[in-house]
């Protein structure tokens, strides 16, 4: 299961996403916001974040304008590991060296057509396990 949030800068492609997810038969739960009207993203962003730390989703994907405000506020909840992306490189090295369980993005800085590649790279791509990876996460967590 994907949790995905957004605030009102990321609401429409957040829409976007929410339909590819579909399309790849992938299960979400929608966070919110439900709408374009202001609001304010560390809701969402945090809503998201326990999400994932409490285990009830494995993954989340978290949209404001920039996804820089939304990315702190996810990355303030222990066990979260919220990477903003804004190329599918990052995606994957994310995933990769990081074992990132969040993938932030800023919906006024990259389009529909390039985030739903980055979303495919973040979710397609496995944690390597490789020791150093490991040791560093630890040391991120510790």
């Amino acid at each position: 299961m994907i949790a995905i949030g957004c605030d009102h800068g990321g609401y429409a492609l957040k829409q976007e996403v929410m339909k590819h997810l579909a399309e790849r038969g992938l299960e979400y739960k929608d966070f919110g916001t439900y709408s374009e009207d202001s609001c304010d993203y560390p809701v969402y962003g945090k809503a998201v974040a326990h999400a994932v730390a409490d285990g009830d989703c494995d993954r989340g994907i978290l949209i404001c304008g920039t996804g820089i405000g939304i990315s702190i506020t996810a990355n303030k909840v222990p066990g979260i590991r919220a990477a903003l992306c804004g190329d599918c490189f990052s995606a994957e090295a994310t995933r990769l060296h990081n074992d990132a369980n969040i993938l932030a993005m800023g919906a006024r800085v990259v389009g529909a057509g390039l985030a739903l590649k980055i979303v495919d790279t973040f979710l397609d791509t496995p944690f390597s396990g490789d020791e150093r990876h490991v040791r560093r996460i630890n040391m991120i967590e510790g």
